[in-house]
């Protein structure tokens, strides 16, 4: 199909919710009914979309080029992602990983339960970078462990919850905090240094309301069948040597010196893999296979072996594959300005910057619940507003922590989510049981919320980098240094 010789015409509101709401009907269908991954409803939706920009009067070579852009965006992203899955099956197999799980359960006592709950899973899930993998094993045993002390399992869930989404929000290892700079145009580490203006005071609340509600159960006998089980497992399969901490605190400090995200992993990949040899007395080989393949634990105990059982450059071309067809959508829509009209009929409620924060992060979790699925709630509002933002003169970063202020923490509390269907299959609690008692996930965006109106750490673009970026004065709707 050649380039059309007329010029393309701008898409009304009307026309650009068409391949929006077929998508939504398509990944709804797919998901709910019959268990698939979205992939082929996001081509199907893909087709919809470039169907409606030849009607629009777009050539196929435009159309191409949007797609291809599109993809173009999340590459870094998509390379990062695969070198996080060097580094955690590295991290596996030298024993890094189970040692920070090991000290994590080491903590647990009744008198902070609730506390060591959301602090366990906290940990956990920054060492995985999965809220999944976290709420599968280690939230299993706590569920089990509160049911001992006779706490409400729902708030018990919510704890696990909370942890278990914050570190899939700020660990470099997480999908979504990788996909989530990809979409605003900044880069990893700055974006997880920006998140934590609103995820660490969200946090600190909610130890805070769950030391509150776990006061009446300090005096509670635990039951830890399960956590004893999971610590001498992990003892008897690993050299738990403290030196194995070394690691992670590096790639912190490479976090905070400003390090890439690219070097800064794969320098965590290669100490990993030189561990594995060091202390757990691996070969070269099995660290080679275990970095392509991933690490597959036999300890002969299911929720080890589920928790362990991860990571390896293969364990990433799903999630590629899921990015590249989303941004195949994105970049159909946004070459053929249908996002661009759906933004500015949004927009025109939102004149002010809090106004386009709480619009940016109401159309995340919007899109969690009519789109059941977490990647497409940062992938189309990335989209949606990035220009928005860009006119307002906000750094990129301020958008892509709003994705995931709203995106990511409000996943698991929609049921029809694939987020929120995993926990309610996972532990046994329907997500509107635990969503009260999931302090950050609610907490967060109510924050994030609340700077967008007062202005506090809303950075604007870099215009002049020779400034630092902290020194903000607000003047009305704009800021200066």
């Amino acid at each position: 199909m050649s380039k059309n010789t007329n010029s393309p015409r701008m898409p009304s509101l009307f026309e650009s919710l068409i391949p929006v709401i077929l998508l939504m009907f398509f990944l709804g269908v797919s998901i709910l009914k019959y268990g698939a991954s979205p992939h082929i409803p996001l081509v199907a939706g893909t087709t919809i979309a470039a169907l409606m920009a030849v009607r629009l009067g777009f050539g196929w070579q435009e159309i191409e080029d949007g797609l291809i852009s599109g993809i173009v965006l999340a590459l870094k992203a998509c390379l990062i992602l695969m070198v996080i899955g060097i580094l955690i099956g590295t991290w596996i197999l030298s024993g890094i990983v189970p040692t920070m799980i090991y000290w994590g359960l080491k903590l647990l006592t009744p008198s902070i339960f609730l506390v060591a709950t959301c602090f366990i899973s906290s940990l956990v899930s920054l060492a995985t970078g999965s809220s999944w993998s976290t709420a599968g094993t280690v939230g299993i045993a706590l569920i089990g462990v509160g049911q001992g002390l006779g706490i409400p399992l729902p708030i018990v869930a919510g704890a696990i919850i909370s942890g278990a989404y914050f570190g899939d929000k700020m660990s470099p290892l997480s999908d979504t905090t990788n996909l989530a700079p990809a979409m605003a145009g900044t880069d990893l580490f700055t974006h997880i240094r920006h998140m934590v203006y609103t995820t660490g005071p969200s946090w600190l609340i909610s130890l805070a309301i769950y030391a509150v509600l776990g006061f009446k159960y300090a005096g509670a006998e635990m039951n830890t069948e399960n956590v004893d089980i999971i610590i001498s497992t992990l003892q008897s399969g690993f050299n738990l040597n403290i030196l194995l901490l070394l690691p992670p605190a590096l790639v912190i400090v490479m976090v905070i010196k400003k390090i890439p995200a690219l070097p800064a992993l794969l320098a965590g990949s290669f100490i990993g893999g030189a561990f594995a040899i060091i202390f757990q007395g691996s070969d070269i080989g099995v660290v080679i296979n275990v970095s392509f393949s991933g690490y597959v634990s036999h300890t002969d105990f299911e929720m080890v072996d589920e928790l362990l059982s991860r990571g390896g450059m293969e364990s990433m071309l799903y999630t590629v594959s899921l990015i590249m067809c989303a941004l195949s959508f994105g970049g159909v829509m946004e070459k053929s300005k249908m996002l661009e009209s759906i933004a500015s009929s949004i927009l025109k409620l939102a004149k002010s910057t809090g106004a386009l924060v709480t619009a940016t992060i109401a159309t995340c979790i919007s899109m969690n619940i009519i789109a059941p699925d977490q990647y497409l709630s940062i992938v189309v509002p990335g989209r949606m507003y990035k220009s928005a933002f860009d006119k307002k003169k906000l750094h990129p970063k301020n958008l892509s922590r709003c994705l995931e202020d709203g995106g990511t923490l409000s996943s698991p509390l929609v049921p029809w989510n694939t987020c929120g269907a995993f926990m309610f299959a996972t532990l046994g609690i329907h997500p509107f049981a635990y969503l009260p008692f999931a302090f950050l996930n609610l907490i967060n965006p109510l924050i994030s919320i609340f700077y967008g109106f007062t202005g506090i750490t809303m950075h604007p673009a870099d215009e002049n980098p020779g400034k630092k970026e902290d020194q903000l004065v607000k003047d009305g709707d704009h800021y200066h240094e």
